[in-house]
């Protein structure tokens, strides 16, 4: 069964290729959902696919892009509709 959850990555995430490696570890782990920037520097991610999937794209938040600087990620689960229509793994702007 699929879980869908919203991540917030806060820290030094912007300008430093989080969202591409992002994209890229959720393309690799054939997870549906997207990227984005937010205005207060943090980024947020929507993500749904196996629960596995999920904790080890968890694991890639938590340590970032090679200079990304993360420094706190929330979690929370959606509810069930909040993210259906996703296809793919893209970046948002």
């Amino acid at each position: 069964m699929d879980r869908a959850v919203r991540i917030i990555i806060h820290g030094r995430v912007q300008g430093v290729g989080f969202r591409y490696h992002a994209r890229l570890k959720g393309r690799e782990l054939k997870l549906r959902g997207y990227v984005r920037n937010l205005p207060d520097g943090s980024v947020e991610v929507v993500v749904r696919g196996p629960q596995i999937r999920i904790d080890a794209f968890l694991v890639f938040c938590r340590r970032g892009s090679p200079v990304a600087r993360v420094e706190r990620v929330e979690v929370r689960e959606l509810r069930p509709g909040e993210a259906d229509g996703l296809q793919g793994f893209e970046i948002r702007h």
